[in-house]
């Protein structure tokens, strides 16, 4: 399945977009949860407007700059809500590099254990921080982004559930950090 269709669908049923305010939008909403680079979203585009899920019109900017705005068709809204009513199985665990470190921590010794245990724990408090400032932007330039019928209820959601993940990160870490701390490895 391209989850990358639907994710470029889904932004352009909010609104119409340049290539590269999609791509923007997965480096800034999107990149808490999902990502695609540049070079997989215009194929992606060109698919999509091959299918006659999105069309586009050609605007000029300036005097001579062309820029293409992409509009989602009705097309692509049927196959974006067919998709969005789908249920999903829990997908399988993605790779995460700092598990699978931790998965061998017997085989680093105290000191090396808790540095690599503080260097995410830093890492993941400046991913709160940071995801509460995103949040509080969000509410301070849409008051009602808490209501489901808000435009960015969405964002919302994922933001919030964003901050509750990596606090839970925060608190495992700094559990781990007590018990490397008080034993022997």
């Amino acid at each position: 399945m391209r989850v990358l269709k639907y994710a470029i669908l889904g932004l352009l049923d909010q609104c119409e977009l340049t290539g590269y305010d999609i791509t923007k939008h997965f480096k800034d909403s999107l990149g808490q949860f999902w990502s695609a680079k540049h070079s997989q979203i215009y194929p992606e585009l060109k698919r999509l407007t091959d299918e006659g899920f999105i069309e586009f019109d050609v605007r000029i900017q300036g005097k001579k700059l062309e820029k293409k705005v992409y509009q989602i068709t009705e097309a692509g809204q049927a196959a974006l809500h067919q998709w969005l009513r789908t249920k999903d199985p829990i997908p399988e665990t993605t790779k995460d590099e700092f598990m699978l470190k931790t998965f061998f921590i017997s085989s680093m010794d105290k000191k090396e254990a808790a540095d690599l245990f503080t260097h995410q724990l830093l890492e993941r408090t400046k991913k709160v921080d940071m995801l509460k400032q995103k949040l509080l932007a969000l509410t301070e330039e849409d008051p009602g982004a808490e209501s489901l019928y808000s435009a960015q209820f969405g964002h919302y959601l994922v933001l919030t559930r964003a901050i509750e993940r990596e606090k839970g990160y925060v608190r495992w870490l700094e559990q781990t950090l007590k018990r490397i701390d008080s034993s022997a490895l």
